[in-house]
């Protein structure tokens, strides 16, 4: 199995990120079940605002929707701005909308069967009505959530240490990725074996 973790940090590489941080240790819990991990931080490609497959010369959107395709398993990982996903994780999933009226070779929706999670970062409150609007628009596009299909970690408010100034992950926060790759990688598994029945 793939996954593909498109990190959504403001901040194009190689500017450390709280995001990219918290995506890497979920691909090494995802590495430990057999899933062959990629990182891509989109900051660092040219992704035009839209809802089209293709929005022109230049759109590196073509090229990374191709990796989406490609995989079993989409983590978005954000940063939360103003209590909200950062702008580049709304921007990929407006890219992926073009997709959820396309459908495979027997009729299903292009994006069934593909499972998606999220990991969020801040240091305010809100990691919760962030994973909620992520898991929605990941849904209605066609993604499958597993339980426990968010980690997260929430600093303190009005403070400015970021999750990778830590000296050590929170087991709290270990346990919950930990679980998010075992459910998420079982349900891309059964969901491999077994696909959404053709409309």
């Amino acid at each position: 199995m793939r996954a593909l973790s498109l990190v959504c940090t403001l901040n194009a590489s190689p500017a450390p990120s709280s995001s990219q941080l918290l995506s890497e240790q979920i691909s090494a819990e995802l590495d430990k079940l057999g899933v062959t991990t990629e990182t891509i931080r989109v900051a660092d490609h040219d992704v035009r605002p839209g809802i089209g497959t293709d929005m022109g010369d230049g759109d590196d959107w073509p090229a990374l929707r191709e990796k989406v395709l490609e995989a079993d398993i989409l983590l978005l990982a954000t940063p939360i701005w103003l209590g909200h996903p950062s702008s580049i994780c709304q921007r990929v999933l407006e890219r992926l909308n073009a997709d959820s009226s396309e459908t495979d070779e027997e009729g299903r929706p292009l994006l069934y069967g593909k499972v998606a999670a999220v990991a969020v970062v801040g240091n305010e409150d809100g990691a919760h009505k962030v994973s909620a609007d992520v898991f929605q628009a990941l849904n209605d596009v066609g993604f499958s959530l597993a339980p426990g299909a968010v980690t997260y970690w929430v600093g303190e408010a009005q403070q400015g240490t970021d999750y990778q100034d830590l000296d050590e992950t929170p087991e709290a926060v270990a346990d919950t990725t930990r679980t998010l790759a075992l459910n998420t990688a079982h349900l891309a598994k059964r969901l491999r074996e077994h696909p959404y029945p053709a409309g």
